[in-house]
């Protein structure tokens, strides 16, 4: 079809649509934005012109400006084609670099969109007021791709909407002012592959008072104890913050709820603002409640009926909530037991539902759902963060998401989760620990707990009670992109850092849960996540995370299950279990997804281990169970989960169960099972009575107390692998040559789950990075990141390389990842230690292949990911502390050896599992006789249960023992001492260190 023809066509179906509005005649002409005619450059931020992006590499759409003889306007068209995982759109930047448009007089925005009829949402969003394009407040709408070929896009300023699931930045104003415009994005659909085109973006009509006034209130919940008076802020405010040129009348009334007559004093009335009120002026209602004689009794509500004349009316009517009163479940000096069954009996199952139901913040807005399904749960995932990301934002925002509980019946607190796997990750500022496979290189359980409270401390002061931590899996593949989320290869490792469980709760009978320094804790992911066989995975493009775990009855009980029963022991809450699949060899069963395994969750967990805490599922978790929705909501429940992270389909989940238990394929004592399980940790938290944030710890949040653990901890994770003619420690008066990708940064250094999802490079948060920590010890530093600056004159080089961030399967091996230092640190540790002699520090999440290059490096050490106190890796360095971290994974030589484990038959790699050189002032002396009669003396100890003299002998048979080269003789017992000085069996770990000494 020629283009003239298409317009008329497509002008006379624009015309029959509701969207489409006829141009009055006072409006002013449309006020071009883009005619992508070759003035719109393609460029990256800071530059002006349009950009796209994506969650990973894959996602970005394409993008070109494409002749086109359909063009709506003029020759070009804007085009592309896109396949999204994750999320992916463009950006016109339009005026980052230059004042900010106006588009405060104008009604709208509109477009020529080509359309797919693909049924599919896309978004549009505005960059509004702020420094620039990228420090602006995102405000979004959407339309539906439900035609084909061109449409015009017309979209009144009014449907955009404050994002509330992600902003870059914010703490602006929160209105939509338009006098300070930067630029426009879309967000493309995502899981199928796709096309578009767009054209002709242009401002359109002439903005109204009705159309940029609005009347706001300031919650949409107002709770009250019963007898008392409610004040409602009801204010006006407009777009381009100008004072209002027409009146605006409120009209108010009490009406409807579910309160009576008798409990409060009705209102009725109206005010007005009068023409040139200013923007944010504030009028107050007060709503007084009566005191009946009804001794007990559920939450009541009153609506405020607002209706708005010459403004737009609150998105919401507002509600004063008479809080319920004088029932036994609201008695904190009754048991726990009895407070859950008599809040129990009282409830619908709808209710009961909504408490198994957890919906992820960003999903629900403002939070209206809260209140009309009854959600028990919400969350932040990886970067859900609220703007700005500060403490006082957290614990504001999580406030008025329990302002949202408060209007249900029984007025049941939320209780809401974070992943804060090493410190309070998600918050800029936060203290951030080294990752758990640093806290098992320490073998401190002592400090592990230290960890642990400062986590729980940070992450109670913002209002968060619930952390999906310690991820308790038995790392057993460093190709598994989860690699150091785990504490190590060695259950009996992962056992002993359990105490971080204590850290993060408290004592075990949970009375210590409603302190404002303790948090709920989650043993993660049961069971096998570790054990996932590489290429298993069919999860996206992942290669091994969320596999199938094959293992005999033995090998699951040894290695995987082990950690679980210590945590149970240690009165763990909650327990997730995990995405990977389950085989159990001989039971007939094939590869099961754990979330569907009644066998082991309800049999294992539940029944045999005695868990009385509540099961969580992960992330869209059940969504993996074969079958369709109602089948996976069926399957899991019965299972033995009893709440389900549904971030975005809560509705659908919501519906589903409460539809499966009226068919009776989910009983209700099953449900009735699950929420006394959820309630209980509620009460126990004190939610009840104290539902939202203490603050008062926030002022320790990345504090130098908090900040000095993080610091110990980072200096005892340093594993010292190799240390030739005892280069290290480095001497103050060195003259120190640095170099490397991973000496001065900050986001490399702590790796995935910091601030974001997938952690990034580069300045994230605050912290001190190994550099400059090197430079607070000595003037006497030089740094050159790829080792271009002059190599003469130096004493010493320090190359620091390593990986950059990765979270779960998008690190996995084979992923766009693997095990190989880049060719930029490769260059980097060659020009350097042919130079001078050269310690090399690998920032990783796991091991590094160093292969031909160790025979040139003099020192090297495994620095895993030490978090944002990069002062504890100089501490080891320059010698303020000793190295004494060990191995808590197997160091392979070639990638061909994994899995490589302790106990393996056929075990010959370049570092043994627990191997760890140490720069103690003295080393112990001594050969073969030394080591029996050391010997001696640990199996005296362990008779006697001396535990700490115990593990001092076998230190000093270690110490003594790595004094010999490695060979797989060697390797293999040694590696062994280590697994069985674990167990507390001292005696025979040195005897073992004795075989290997002798091997050698």
């Amino acid at each position: 079809m020629r283009r003239t023809a298409l317009l008329v066509s497509a002008a006379l179906l624009t015309s029959l649509l509701p969207l489409a509005v006829a141009r009055a005649a006072d409006d002013p002409p449309p006020a071009p934005v883009d005619r992508f005619e070759g003035e719109v450059p393609f460029a990256n931020p800071p530059e002006n012109g349009i950009f796209t992006w994506g969650s990973d590499t894959d996602d970005p759409p394409t993008l070109r400006l494409s002749p086109r003889d359909d063009a709506p306007e003029g020759d070009q068209v804007l085009a592309g084609s896109y396949d999204i995982s994750g999320y992916g759109g463009f950006t016109h930047d339009f005026a980052f670099a230059e004042p900010a448009h106006d588009w405060s007089g104008h009604q709208g925005i509109r477009f020529w969109w080509e359309g797919q009829n693909n049924g599919r949402k896309v978004a549009f969003e505005l960059k509004d007021g702020g420094a620039n394009g990228e420090a602006s407040e995102l405000w979004t709408t959407s339309f539906t791709d439900d035609f084909s070929g061109w449409k015009q896009i017309e979209i009144p300023f009014t449907d955009f909407a404050y994002r509330t699931d992600y902003q870059p930045v914010g703490g602006i104003d929160h209105v939509l002012g338009l006098t300070e415009t930067w630029g426009y994005g879309v967000t493309l659909p995502v899981g199928a592959p796709g096309r578009f085109a767009m054209d002709g973006v242009e401002l359109y009509g002439r903005a109204d008072q009705s159309l940029r006034a609005s009347v706001t209130t300031d919650s949409a919940v107002y709770p009250v104890t019963e007898g008392r008076t409610a004040t409602v802020r009801v204010t006006v405010a407009t777009t381009g913050s100008a004072p209002i040129d027409e009146p605006v009348t409120v009209a108010y009334e009490t009406a409807g709820g579910t309160a009576s007559g008798a409990d409060y004093v009705p209102l009725k009335g109206e005010f007005t603002f009068p023409a040139g009120t200013a923007s944010g002026t504030t009028r107050t209602l007060q709503v007084a409640t009566l005191k009946d004689r009804a001794a007990a009794e559920t939450a009541e509500t009153i609506p405020l009926k607002l209706t708005v004349t010459g403004a737009k009316a609150p998105a919401e009517t507002p509600q004063v909530v008479i809080d319920a009163h004088g029932l036994p479940y609201l008695n904190s000096r009754l048991p726990v037991k009895t407070r859950v069954a008599d809040l129990l009996s009282r409830m619908s199952l709808a209710e009961k539902t909504g408490q198994m139901t957890q919906a992820e913040r960003g999903a629900v807005g403002t939070g209206a759902d809260v209140t009309a399904d009854d959600l028990g749960s919400l969350l932040s995932g990886g970067g859900s963060t609220p703007t700005p990301n500060t403490a006082e934002a957290w614990a504001k925002m999580i406030d008025s998401f329990q302002l949202r509980a408060q209007a249900t019946r029984f007025q049941i607190p939320l209780i809401y989760g974070v992943d804060a796997v090493h410190g309070h990750n998600n918050l800029v500022g936060a203290t951030v620990m080294p990752h758990n496979i640093g806290i098992g290189a320490t073998r401190d359980p002592g400090l592990a707990q230290r960890t642990g409270a400062v986590t729980a401390a940070e992450v109670r002061a913002t209002g968060i009670p619930w952390d999906f931590a310690p991820c308790l899996c038995v790392t057993r593949d460093e190709r598994w992109g989860r690699s150091y989320e785990s504490f190590g290869e060695d259950p009996a490792l992962v056992e002993s850092m359990e105490t971080v469980i204590q850290g993060l709760q408290g004592a075990r009978n949970g009375k210590d849960l409603h302190r404002n320094d303790k948090v709920l804790a989650t043993a993660k992911h049961f069971v096998g996540d570790g054990g996932t066989a590489y290429g298993s995975s069919t999860t996206g493009t992942y290669t091994i995370d969320q596999g199938v775990t094959t293992v005999t009855r033995q090998q699951l009980e040894a290695i995987h299950l082990a950690p679980y029963k210590s945590a149970v022991d240690r009165g763990v809450g909650t327990v997730m279990p995990s995405y990977s699949s389950l085989d159990v060899v001989g039971d007939g069963l094939g590869p099961v997804k754990m979330h569907a395994r009644a066998d082991m969750i309800n049999g294992v967990l539940k029944q045999r281990l005695g868990f009385d805490g509540f099961v969580i599922s992960d992330w869209n978790g059940i969504d993996q169970i074969p079958g369709d929705y109602a089948s996976d909501v069926r399957t899991s429940v019965n299972a033995g989960v009893d709440m389900v992270m549904a971030p975005y389909a809560y509705k659908d989940f919501h519906t589903a169960l409460v539809q499966e238990v009226r068919a009776g394929r989910v009983s209700e004592k099953r449900i009735d099972d699950a929420v006394s399980r959820i309630l209980t940790q509620k009460f126990r938290l004190g939610l009840f009575e104290k539902p939202y944030a203490d603050t008062s710890g926030a002022s320790r949040i990345g504090s130098a107390g908090h900040r000095a653990v993080a610091r110990e901890a980072a200096a005892e994770s340093q594993v010292l692998l190799k240390n030739s003619g005892g280069i290290l420690p480095l001497k103050k008066s060195q003259k120190v040559y640095v170099a490397g990708s991973n000496a001065d940064d900050i986001g490399n250094q702590s790796g995935g789950w910091t601030v974001t999802w997938q952690g990034a490079s580069g300045d994230v948060t605050p912290g001190t990075t190994i550099l400059e920590a090197m430079r607070g010890n000595s003037a006497r530093v030089t740094y050159s990141k790829d080792a271009s600056e002059p190599l003469t004159g130096y004493d010493v080089g320090v190359v620091v390389v390593g990986e950059t961030p990765y979270a779960e399967g998008v690190g996995d091996v084979g992923n766009g990842h693997d095990l190989e230092l880049s060719a930029a640190d490769r260059a980097a540790v060659d020009k350097v230690c042919a130079a001078m002699k050269c310690a090399v520090l690998i920032v990783s999440g796991r091991p590094q292949l160093i292969g031909d290059r160790l025979g040139e490096i003099d020192a090297l050490v495994a620095s895993w990911l030490p978090g944002t106190e990069g002062d504890g890796v100089a501490d080891v360095l320059y010698g303020r502390r000793p190295f004494t971290g060990r191995l808590p994974v197997t160091w392979p030589k070639s990638e061909a050896q994994l899995p490589i484990n302790v106990g393996d038959s056929s075990y010959d790699p370049q570092f043994p599992y627990g191997w760890g050189l140490t720069t103690l002032t003295k080393v112990p002396e001594g050969g073969a006789a030394t080591l029996k009669a050391i010997g001696a003396a640990a199996r005296a100890a362990e008779r006697a249960g001396a535990d700490a003299t115990g593990r001092a002998l076998v230190t000093k048979a270690r110490l003594i023992v790595q004094r010999k080269g490695i060979t797989a003789a060697f390797a293999k017992p040694f590696a062994e001492a280590d697994h069985l000085l674990l167990a507390g069996r001292y005696g025979e770990a040195v005897a073992k260190l004795a075989q290997a000494y002798e091997s050698a």
